[in-house]
């Protein structure tokens, strides 16, 4: 699967209303690399017969959206991420993930070299990195993958791609670091659901897919955050997914029993710029800092 946007979750790494079409039994997505060059990736779970999909940004106001174009009217069975454990155990996701993303945002806007690489694990997990801005959190920007990605790369890369290639913001600037919180969300337990009910409001994000009245075939995903933030029950998530993906003709309660979905939990954690200085500065005294010691805005 691939990267997404977010809601309150480069050739641009697919942004909203974007394409990933499938070719034959492939899904091929084309995205791009921080530096610009192109990439092709190709998913595809043999175990559950779903097409992954590939990486792409989230549609306005966090939400991700993927389309893709069907071989047949059917559709195919939702994905599992490749690579990702089905239940999880003890919480993975820690406050330093943030920092990383800090530190990494921080070296790339000051021009200096990227921080060495953390201590923390680099398993493999679909994740997203979410930047807000101000005492409101207004959001800056949020980006993310459904594919499994190793943590220490992977959250390299996605704090920048969200940072500066959100097509809904400008790139960010150094000017705006003392406003920022960063959250980092890890994506698990993902699990092939009965219906288009059979998901829990403010415990499950969902990953649908459907056909529109085109023939098209689109996927989109809300975190698992976004229903209860919205204060939406299951009815109006689903229909507010279908309209953000792309669905749009009259929405009846047969069309949402066409729905395929899987629900997923997610391991989140925020903190802010202030938290990050903090942290810095604690692990300076205590020489244990990963990172060159860079946190002063006069440098």
């Amino acid at each position: 699967m691939g990267k997404r946007r977010c809601v309150s979750p480069l050739k641009p790494k697919l942004a909203a209303g974007s394409g990933a079409h499938s070719h034959g039994n492939q899904s091929t997505t084309v995205t791009a690399s921080i530096s610009g060059t192109p990439k092709n990736k190709q998913h595809v779970d043999s175990n559950h017969g779903w097409e992954n999909v590939s990486d792409l940004t989230l549609g306005p106001e966090n939400y991700p959206i993927t389309r893709m174009n069907p071989t047949s009217g059917a559709l195919s069975p939702l994905p599992w991420p490749n690579g990702t454990a089905n239940t999880t155990k003890n919480l993975v996701v820690t406050a330093e993930m943030c920092c990383y993303c800090f530190d990494v945002l921080y070296c790339h806007l000051y021009g200096f070299p990227q921080p060495r690489l953390p201590r923390f694990t680099n398993d493999p997990y679909p994740l997203f990195v979410t930047w807000e801005t101000g005492r409101d959190k207004r959001l800056r920007g949020c980006i993310g993958t459904f594919s499994a990605v190793n943590l220490h790369p992977g959250l390299r890369e996605y704090s920048l791609t969200s940072a500066l290639m959100d097509s809904r913001f400008p790139p960010m600037t150094r000017e705006e670091l003392p406003e920022l919180f960063c959250s980092v969300s890890l994506l698990t337990n993902f699990e092939v659901a009965s219906n288009y009910l059979d998901w829990e409001v403010g415990v499950n994000g969902i990953l649908i897919e459907f056909i529109s009245e085109k023939g098209i075939k689109y996927t989109a995903t809300y975190l698992p955050e976004v229903a209860k933030e919205q204060d939406w029950d299951q009815i109006q998530t689903i229909d507010s997914l279908l309209r953000k993906g792309g669905f749009k003709a009259p929405i009846t309660s047969e069309f949402r029993k066409t729905i395929k979905l899987a629900r997923y939990r997610s391991e989140k954690v925020t903190i802010s710029y202030a938290e990050f200085i903090a942290s810095r500065q604690h692990c300076l005294q205590n020489s244990t800092l990963h990172a060159p010691p860079l946190y002063n805005h006069d440098s």
